[in-house]
Parts: C-alpha cells; sequence; structure tokens
C-alpha cells in the first residue's frame, strides 16, 4: 500500500491534489464557547456577543431569526460577532453558526433577563439546603427560567471555556442550583413576565482577590504584599511536597484511619484563595455574555482584611465592568450577615469593619446593598434564610432596572449633630412611613463614646422620621455613635418595610484590619 502512494505522489498533479485533501482534513470544526447551548437566554435589548473558535482566515456565519453576521476568525483562530438587541420573546429560537466545513445549531435559545450570581458559600448555597426549600423546589416547575453553573477551576491561565451546560428549570434542575440567585430569578420572571437566565459562577470559601486579574493587583501597587506572600507560598509548594501527601493521606485510609482524623489535602496553588485564579478559571470564560448584571454575595474570607476590602471590592467591580465592555452594570451584593456570639459590650470588630467597607463601596455608580444584619445565624455562618437574602436583593432590581415603584434600599446614616450631652443622627433612604423598631420599641444597638474613644451601650429614641437621638448619662460630651457594630449585633431599627438600619460608625478611628494586608 505504502509502496502504491509512492507512485502516485510522482505526478506532481496528483501530489497537490492529495495534499489539498489532507489540508482540508485537519481543517477544525467551527466551535462556540459553552456559554452558548441549548436553552440558553440571550439578554434583550442590546447588542450580544457571541464567539467561538475556528481556522485562522475562515469565514463564520452566525444567524438567529431574520439576522445574520459574518466575520473572520483572527490568526488566532478566535472569532466573535455582535447580534443585533431583540425584544423579549418566549418562543424557542435557532440559532446557527456556520463554517467552511460545519454548522451548529443552538435550539430553544430565549430572549429575556440573565442576571450572573458569583459570590462564595452563601451564594452556592443549594436550595435543598435552605428554609422552606423542600416547597420551592416542589414549585420550581419555571420552563422560562434558565440555569448554568460554571465548575470550579483554579488557575493561573486565564480559561477560554468550561464545561457545562444550560438546563431549564425545574424542580429536578434546581436542587442543587444557588438558593439566592434561584430565588432573585424567580422573582425578576413573575414580576416581568419574561424568560430569565442565570449564571452561577461562585465558590465556597473564595477570597475577592481570586477574583480579580493579576495585572489589575499588581497595577494597583497596594497588594505588593499580599502577591509577595503568595509567590514565596506557592514557590516553596513542589508537585514533589503535595503527592508525598495525597500519598500519606491514601495510605492513612487504606490503613482504616488510625490515630488523629485527616483531610483529603488541597493544592491551594490552584484553589479560591489565590489572587487571580477564579477570575481566570470561573470568570473568564463567560465574560462578554450579554447580561443584565450581576448579585454577588461574599466578604467573610475578606473579613480580617476589611480595611484593604475598602479598595479591593471596588476595584474588583470596576475591573470586571472594564473587561465585560457592557458599560456600569448593575452590581448588587449582600452585605455580610450577623455571626458568632453575641457582645452584651462594646468591642471592635472585623466583620463590622468589612461590612462598612462594603457600605463604601455605594460610592461606585450603579451598585446596591442588601442589608441582612437581622437574617444570619450566630452559630452558622451559612444562614438558611435566603429567602430574605433574594427578597432584598430583588427589591434592587426592581427599583434601579425594571422602573417598579418601591423601596429597595436600607436606611443610611447621613448626619449627626451634637446636642447638649446627646447626638441627634438623621438618615437617608427612609420610606415615607419612616423608621420603626422591630419587636421592642426601644431601638437597640447604639453606642456612644466621648474623645477617650471608649464606647459604651446607648439609649436612643426615634424624635422623627428620620432622626434617632442617642445618649449615656456617663457620657458627658459625646463625640461619636456607633450602631450595629459588631460581629453579631442586637440591633432592631430599621423602616416599615422591615429593612434594616445599615450598620455605621460616625467616627474614623482605625480599626482592628487597619494594617492587615495579607
Amino acid at each position: 500500500l505504502l509502496s502504491a502512494h509512492m507512485q502516485l505522489l510522482k505526478t506532481p498533479l496528483l501530489l497537490v491534489f492529495i495534499l489539498a485533501l489532507g489540508i482540508s482534513a485537519l481543517k477544525a470544526d467551527v466551535t462556540l464557547s459553552n456559554i452558548f447551548g441549548d436553552h440558553m437566554v440571550l439578554q434583550r435589548e442590546q447588542a450580544n456577543p457571541v464567539w467561538g473558535k475556528a481556522d485562522a482566515g475562515e469565514q463564520v456565519t452566525v444567524s438567529i431569526g431574520a439576522q445574520s453576521h459574518q466575520t473572520t476568525a483572527n490568526k488566532h483562530g478566535i472569532w466573535r460577532v455582535k447580534l443585533d438587541p431583540m425584544e423579549a420573546n418566549d418562543q424557542p429560537q435557532l440559532l446557527q453558526v456556520s463554517g467552511r466545513k460545519n454548522q451548529v445549531s443552538i435550539e430553544d435559545v430565549l430572549v429575556g433577563e440573565v442576571w450572573v450570581c458569583s459570590g462564595q458559600s452563601n451564594m452556592q448555597w443549594p436550595l435543598t439546603n435552605t428554609y422552606n426549600g423542600a416547597v420551592e423546589i416542589a414549585t420550581a416547575n419555571h420552563p422560562q427560567i434558565r440555569l448554568i453553573s460554571v465548575p470550579q477551576v483554579g488557575s493561573q491561565e486565564p480559561q477560554g471555556n468550561f464545561n457545562g451546560a444550560w438546563s431549564v428549570c425545574s424542580p429536578e434542575s434546581v436542587s442543587d442550583f444557588s438558593a439566592v440567585g434561584y430565588l432573585f430569578g424567580s422573582r425578576i420572571h413573575s414580576a416581568l413576565g419574561v424568560p430569565v437566565g442565570l449564571i452561577d459562577n461562585a465558590w465556597g470559601g473564595s477570597a475577592a482577590e481570586a477574583w480579580v486579574p493579576r495585572d489589575a493587583l499588581e497595577a494597583d501597587g497596594g497588594y505588593a504584599r499580599l502577591l509577595n506572600s503568595w509567590d514565596t507560598k506557592v514557590a516553596a509548594y513542589t508537585d514533589e511536597i503535595h503527592a508525598a501527601k495525597v500519598a500519606e493521606y491514601k495510605a492513612w485510609l487504606e490503613a482504616g484511619k488510625p490515630g488523629k482524623a485527616k483531610r483529603s489535602p488541597r493544592d491551594f496553588r490552584a484553589g479560591q484563595h489565590r489572587p487571580a485564579n477564579l477570575f481566570n478559571g470561573v470568570l473568564n470564560p463567560i465574560i462578554g455574555y450579554g447580561m443584565r448584571g450581576v448579585i454577588w454575595y461574599q466578604g467573610e474570607s475578606n473579613a480580617g482584611r476589611a480595611t484593604q476590602y475598602r479598595d479591593l471590592f471596588p476595584l474588583m467591580i470596576s475591573t470586571w465592568r472594564d473587561l465585560w465592555q457592557q458599560g456600569e452594570f448593575p452590581f448588587y451584593w449582600v452585605q455580610l450577615a450577623d455571626y458568632m456570639a453575641e457582645a452584651s459590650e462594646p468591642a471592635d470588630s472585623a466583620w463590622a469593619e468589612l461590612r462598612e467597607a462594603q457600605t463604601m463601596t455605594l460610592a461606585l455608580p450603579n451598585t446596591g446593598q442588601a442589608v441582612i444584619i437581622d437574617a444570619g445565624e450566630g452559630r452558622d455562618i451559612h444562614p438558611r434564610d435566603k429567602t430574605t437574602v433574594a427578597n432584598r436583593l430583588v427589591r434592587l432590581a426592581l427599583a434601579n432596572d425594571y422602573g417598579f415603584q418601591i423601596d429597595a434600599q436600607s436606611p443610611r446614616y447621613a448626619s449627626m449633630q451634637v446636642k447638649d450631652s446627646a447626638i441627634a443622627l438623621t438618615f437617608d433612604h427612609v420610606s415615607s412611613q419612616g423608621l420603626h423598631t422591630f419587636d421592642i420599641k426601644q431601638p437597640i444597638g447604639f453606642t456612644i463614646a466621648g474623645e477617650d474613644q471608649v464606647f459604651v451601650n446607648a439609649d436612643a429614641k426615634i424624635i422623627g422620621k428620620n432622626k434617632v437621638h442617642v445618649s449615656n448619662a456617663n457620657v458627658s460630651s459625646p463625640v461619636a455613635v456607633r450602631y450595629a457594630w459588631a460581629n453579631n449585633p442586637k440591633a432592631n431599627l430599621q423602616d416599615r418595610n422591615g429593612l434594616p438600619v445599615t450598620p455605621f460608625r460616625t467616627d474614623d478611628w482605625p480599626g482592628i484590619t487597619a494594617n492587615a494586608t495579607k
């Protein structure tokens, strides 16, 4: 057979023909990123990018409905087009992508509202493990809600794709999906009557710096100590060291687990704390996909560096927006819940400082914060009540993005005035019915201090629609007030919607996390 091929190759024209056939056979199929697939939802009323791979220089045609777009794959084999804006549509459509060699058909495509659900474990927390989860799952027959989860891949190299697919919302598909994400999306769907797509890429325990690209952290200049610390730790942990830990663990299992319990060794180099790992592994593959906005629940892992979070969290949001190239899209987050033991006396709190950093991030445009200082569980960092969380997030979206005339923001401290031996506080974002207290008439959760910076519990009373009077008989010359300033504060001030007053302090004295940078 080989001899016969050699004889054929003696004819130059035939040689060219056979070589041409060989080259054709090596041509790669045109493909799309896995964020594009059957049952997906496209964001309505905006130009949505579609992208994938083909041979360098190959012409690619993308069509849906009456529109068709052509482009040419670049020298790296990457192609990208933008679809014309479409109105919401709950009738399944066909998206087709054609190259020289093949055609890809994406079926059951709807057009509506798309939200990214991101953060750490409280966003990842599955519906099946929440209060009322069984009821929510049993009633989750929503064929116009579509779900997709991005696998947890940590990497220092940007990933261009992921192993995942869209599914139609049903009791079976929603059970292990993000509870906050689903409950938020189901309310959007009910309010608007349009399809909703939810993209979950949350990773439990993740640190904010893991969601930021390395070059952005380096360019900022404020994270050199953090990055150097990680570089040193990674350099000292070799593949051989990790393999030895794995072998030791396997031997322990095979020996019947004698002695002290061991945990399966994790390679932190590919974990959810290392700077840039999650940006590269679970965010980069979806960056650019048309969506309305992001809901975010994270911060617990950064509480020990709360002061740093004042800059880190806005940097993360701004970087995402810059790279998504979709303007200042809505970004709504959940403030940390109450957690750990209740303290009877005022004390410093890293969690309080992290909440403050989150509130300060509201300075960025088109952002919002769901305050849940009343919805946590002291014994569990994962409060099971995700319904309250989703309801407060969805208020922000309904009011800010969808034109509903409802109160959405928790009341926030605006100003203070010292009056003799008391301080009068004024609040913004108070509902028309004014401030209110939960459970008991007396407002609790306030502390007060003089120039000595020693805080003591304070007496408080509501003196107007948006004003509170705070005092302590033993503090004759007060200068500062704090409210709900604790890991797990006893606090009950809210508006008539049940939206808690945002924890705050009027002073700017250095906190316990002021110098924590790694």
